[in-house]
């Protein structure tokens, strides 16, 4: 399946247009299906010294990823970058910085980033401009939507549970979501420099660990 980028629904709408309230009830269910904020969890886990300097997530949406770990690893420095305003419900503590996510980049540093359901959105020579940006970070760790047939036949499943927004956007995702070795390349881990981890998991995802060789 050839990778194509599209506009999604919410991307287009405003914050508190009906249907972008639906897609992040939508999401936070497609995450935990997926298990893909666990999985982050447990990656900073892992590496006690990078979370200890700090855990940035870019494309934060409503903040529940590092509302986990900030229940879960007290004390670490937490930051997300999104365009969308700051979450009513994100803890006090958590920085939240509203704006791109390259100007974001430009002056953060720390142990670990994540990136979870973001990168999709980025043509590949958007994503390549992330190159030069990550060699901040310790840890990096991802998760995109696995693009293969069988992940759109799964999705189908789901669809009747879900709001109009999200059953055109789960669609364009997979289209535009990643097979095993494309993410690595197109970010630029160079495997001389980082420890790269990849797997997929039968719910449709596709995740990348990389941590400094």
């Amino acid at each position: 399946m050839q990778r194509v980028v599209e506009p999604e629904m919410i991307d287009q709408l405003p914050p508190d247009h009906p249907d972008v309230v639906r897609s992040r009830v939508d999401l936070k269910m497609i995450n935990f299906l997926m298990g893909n904020e666990r999985w982050i969890a447990r990656q900073v886990g892992v590496f006690p010294a990078a979370r200890a300097k700090g855990v940035l997530e870019i494309g934060a949406g409503e903040g529940t990823l590092l509302n986990r770990l900030d229940r879960k690893y007290q004390g670490i420095p937490l930051r997300a970058c999104d365009l969308a305003p700051r979450p009513a419900k994100l803890a006090e503590r958590i920085i939240w910085d509203q704006r791109d996510v390259f100007e974001c980049l430009a002056e953060a540093e720390g142990g670990i980033l994540a990136a979870n359901l973001f990168l999709h959105h980025f043509e590949d020579p958007e994503l390549e401009r992330f190159r030069d940006l990550l060699g901040k970070f310790e840890v990096i760790c991802i998760n995109e939507p696995y693009r293969t047939a069988q992940t759109v036949m799964d999705a189908r499943f789901i669809l009747p549970f879900v709001g109009r927004a999200t059953k055109h956007d789960m669609m364009v995702s997979i289209r535009a979501g990643f097979l095993p070795g494309e993410l690595p390349e197109r970010l630029g881990l160079d495997r001389g420099e980082w420890h790269v981890r990849e797997e997929t998991s039968w719910r449709g995802g596709l995740r990348v660990l990389a941590s400094r060789a």
